[in-house]
């Protein structure tokens, strides 16, 4: 069976520019939307232009001009949208809704990809303020994706090495503490972290695959299924070194947010679902969902203990 042609929007992002990679590298056409809202971002473009020269098409669009995005996705049998949902950077999610009226006008598409990526936001329904608003709003887009019935796999990748392993899952930075290490509760509740090339690879696997149709595929390799205390213990183990541990209860963390920004509210949301409630593992996967390392045991998934040597 010939590959889907595919189609990413929100390319140059996180985990847009590692989609567009995985794309290439399985051999799919691949097309890039070049939106016009880039304006004078020279890295952004920059990047496009380096797609391009990797073998990737860049393709015109506008979310602010519907035909321009129903334009694009008319050459694509796939869409994989990954605009960013993260507070700190840009949250942009609802801007998919538009994306779905150009795929309904369309009407070619073979398989949608939202931009998810994280939780898994059926399941996040109890979720606490600000923070429920990621949940909420990607609950909206996939009323919307069903309601027009477009076939749909949604990629639940629990938490990025890069925002949660490196740092030894502190809020406050991106690289590992020097001296003393903050610990979620007794920090023995179990997280799924991935390596964020990996989530790309997996997800590119999956967008041929009637096995995924119209399902949610979760990514959750048994190795990469780790508490906060393991990730430390993995941490020190390669420095050598000790660090000093606190406890933080969830009633402090939850405290903590008193004060802070909005975007820093909806952090400590999230950490307290993940670390505190252990959202990302409390559940059996059910027929509504598969499993990506069970579906392609070929992926050989980065392991924690490795990606943080990055940091040595």
């Amino acid at each position: 069976m010939a590959k889907s042609k595919v189609l990413v929007v929100g390319g140059t992002g996180y985990v847009g520019r590692r989609i567009v990679k995985a794309s290439l590298a399985q051999g799919h056409i691949t097309y890039v939307l070049q939106r016009a809202e880039i304006g004078l971002d020279i890295d952004k473009l920059q990047m496009l232009l380096s797609f391009k020269q990797q073998g990737a098409c860049l393709i015109e669009g506008s979310f602010s001009d519907h035909q321009s995005l129903v334009n694009a996705v008319k050459q694509v049998d796939v869409v994989i949208c990954t605009i960013s949902g993260v507070h700190f950077r840009s949250h942009n999610f609802l801007e998919q809704l538009k994306l779905v009226e150009a795929i309904k006008e369309a009407g070619n598409i073979k398989r949608f990809l939202p931009s998810e990526f994280g939780m898994d936001p059926a399941r996040m329904g109890h979720a606490l303020e600000p923070g429920r608003v990621t949940f909420d709003e990607k609950m909206i887009v996939r009323k919307a994706i069903e309601d027009a019935k477009i076939p749909f796999t949604y990629v639940s990748a629990n938490c990025f090495a890069g925002y949660f392993v490196g740092n030894l899952s502190q809020i406050a930075s991106l690289t590992p503490p020097k001296e003393k290490v903050c610990i979620y509760g007794d920090g023995n509740v179990k997280v799924v972290f991935m390596d964020e090339d990996d989530v790309a690879t997996y997800t590119i696997k999956t967008i041929d695959d009637p096995r995924t149709l119209n399902k949610t595929l979760y990514l959750k390799p048994p190795e990469n299924i780790l508490s906060q205390r393991q990730i430390i213990d993995e941490w020190e183990k390669l420095k050598g070194k000790k660090l000093d541990k606190f406890n933080l209860s969830a009633e402090d963390l939850l405290a903590s947010m008193k004060g802070m920004d909005y975007a820093g509210q909806v952090v400590v949301g999230h950490v307290y679902h993940i670390f505190y409630e252990g959202c990302l593992t409390n559940f059996e996967i059910r027929e509504e969902g598969e499993e990506a390392s069970d579906l392609y045991p070929e992926v050989q998934c980065t392991r924690m203990d490795a990606y943080l040597k990055r940091y040595l």
